[in-house]
């Protein structure tokens, strides 16, 4: 990644190189309740060997992550009375056009106003002394008497509430609101769900509880202490039960688990996940999966083989060799419509090479999340397995290693050969997410697919351009970028198409190469798609994804797991 200067425990294992699972256990039970209960695995609760090639770099500092016993949560879609439930804490969702009040003070909205009458008008007055509107980011739990509920919860949804991102945020809120009060039983309404379609109150549902499986995670593997979640049951009130929402719901459960797999990859750090480990976490999705998934792990005389030349100059430097990893979906029985490859960039850690990050605003001590690609990839891998979508194919494509420095590292002015033959000449090394991608496109395009979509922590001028939320999107398909488009805003995501100028492609030639891998710092993210563009086939869909700005949440200072909605979603709209 090139620098421009200007938020349920689990356990990684790396010597013991364990099971990166986050499995969930289903159970049903009849409606008018729809009753959804799973545990959360650890990150590598199996133990198992870690290839033999494999430099056990993972004990330096004496890093070994503390094993965490899983908690259970269950889910339960009921159509009851809010002022009959009984348990912790009630939280409605409010907007603001919900929290208007009648000329006596009192609410208009019929659930609110409900709650209110039973609280002797309580609710209004507290609302009113703490200044609550129903604002996004608003939110006030207050212990009142009078219901079966020992709490009352106002969550903000602001003007309106109609995105994934909005439900989801709302079900991170109410986690958030359960922990601080060590709350074990949580109930969930809308103020305003009557206008909802029967189709609104499946996705509303499923992103709560999305939302609320993520906000509850808490990854706990590296510190000494940690305090347990208490949340045991949350149901959602007032959005239907049913076959259709039991559908839903487990897509949810199926989406956070690879949600929760990727932020632990990203936030785990370079001395416990080296490529080699990376890999060993990828052959255990397939593993768990093997109905449907399956691994191939190509060593560095494989890559070799390959004439992965631009690959592997930027591991040659490391201690640590690379692992190519190469997963497979296919359905278990139908035809295949689509063949598809997610590809993402496996960078375990990125010093900069000779070219190394120096001064402020370099971010070297994150450069372990510079492999953010290659987790929403895995991440999605393991979505995809337990989802098992019909009718695509889908090729989930690493090209994992480090960049350091040594003697036999790659140097500002070398020549390196991708394996479609084409000649790069290095005038930066700390431009290597390209390199290591150049040989995964050819590699992917070699798949026979139809479309790829590769991701990438690649330049910070796209974090310039964009900040810390939205991620830019390079294709040279309209067709692409529009099912993309769609599918990040159903996973509540957020994207914005940057042109692909071809004239911005005079500033990559070389004088003795095919060409250089930086062209200066003007139109940065935009030269490193067209760079990329050169080891894509020509008769192939294909999308850039740089989101080197949302991988990690810096006041949270975590990973956010961005990319695996996005990559689900699309990989499901085109089975169909």
């Amino acid at each position: 990644m090139v620098a421009i200067v200007v938020s349920l425990a689990s356990t990684l294992f790396t010597v013991a190189a364990p099971s990166s699972s986050t499995s969930f256990l289903t159970k049903l039970r009849s409606s008018p309740s729809l009753r959804l209960s799973f545990a959360v695995t650890p990150l590598g609760s199996r133990r198992g060997k870690l290839m033999a090639h494999t430099i056990a770099r993972a004990t330096l500092g004496l890093t070994q992550p503390s094993p965490i016993e899983s908690p259970k949560i269950s889910f339960a879609a009921k159509e009851i009375d809010v002022t009959e439930w009984k348990g912790d804490i009630l939280a409605v969702g409010v907007t603001e056009k919900d929290f208007k009040k009648d000329d006596n003070s009192k609410f208009e909205n019929p659930i609110l106003k409900k709650l209110d009458s039973h609280l002797g008008g309580l609710l209004a007055e507290v609302s009113s002394e703490e200044d609550f509107s129903g604002k996004v980011g608003q939110s006030t739990i207050v212990r009142l008497p009078g219901l079966g509920s020992k709490r009352v919860g106002l969550i903000g949804l602001g003007q309106s509430a109609s995105t994934t991102a909005a439900f989801r945020g709302l079900g991170e809120a109410v986690a958030a609101a359960a922990k601080a009060a060590q709350a074990s039983d949580v109930a969930i309404v809308l103020a305003s769900s009557e206008d909802l379609s029967a189709e609104s109150k499946l996705t509303t549902a499923s992103a709560i509880v999305s939302g609320t499986v993520l906000g509850s995670h808490e990854d706990t593997r590296y510190r000494s202490e940690s305090k347990k979640s208490n949340l045991k049951s949350v149901d959602i009130l007032g959005l239907g039960s049913g076959p259709e929402l039991e559908k839903k719901l487990k897509y949810a459960e199926d989406l956070s688990s690879g949600i929760i797999f990727g932020k632990e990859l990203v936030n785990s750090p370079a001395n416990v996940l080296t490529p080699g480990v990376l890999a060993e976490e990828a052959s255990k999705i397939a593993a768990e999966c093997s109905d449907v998934l399956s691994a191939k792990i190509l060593d560095v005389e494989q890559c070799k083989e390959l004439k992965m030349g631009s690959y592997l100059a930027v591991a040659a430097a490391s201690a640590n060799p690379a692992h190519f990893i190469h997963l497979t979906y296919k359905p278990s029985s139908g035809p295949v419509k689509a063949k598809l490859a997610l590809v993402g960039k496996g960078l375990t850690f990125d010093s900069g090479g000779y070219n190394i990050k120096t001064g402020p605003g370099c971010s070297i001590e994150l450069m372990k999340f510079d492999m953010g690609g290659s987790a929403a990839v895995l991440g999605a891998a393991k979505a995809i397995g337990q989802i098992k979508p019909p009718g695509v194919e889908v090729h989930f494509i690493v090209a994992a290693c480090e960049n350091m420095i040594s003697g036999t590292g790659m140097r500002p002015g070398d020549i390196v050969t991708a394996s479609n033959g084409k000649t790069i000449e290095v005038n930066n090394t700390d431009a290597e997410g390209r390199l290591t991608l150049a040989d995964a496109l050819v590699y992917a395009s070699n798949q026979g697919v139809d479309k790829i979509v590769d991701l990438a922590t690649l330049t910070g001028a796209c974090v310039v351009a964009l900040g810390p939320s939205i991620a830019g999107i390079f294709t040279p398909s309209d067709e692409l970028a529009k099912e993309v488009v769609a599918a990040s805003e159903a996973g509540g995501e957020k994207l914005w198409r940057l042109p692909m100028e071809d004239s911005y492609w005079e500033s990559m030639k070389s004088g003795i190469a095919d060409m250089v891998n930086t062209g200066g710092r003007p139109g940065g993210s935009i030269t490193a798609a067209l760079f990329l563009k050169q080891f894509v086939d020509e008769k192939v869909q294909w999308m850039h994804i740089d989101m080197a700005g949302p991988v990690w949440n810096d006041k949270k200072r975590t990973a956010t797991g961005f990319g695996i909605s996005t990559l689900v979603e699309w990989v499901v709209k085109n089975s169909s």
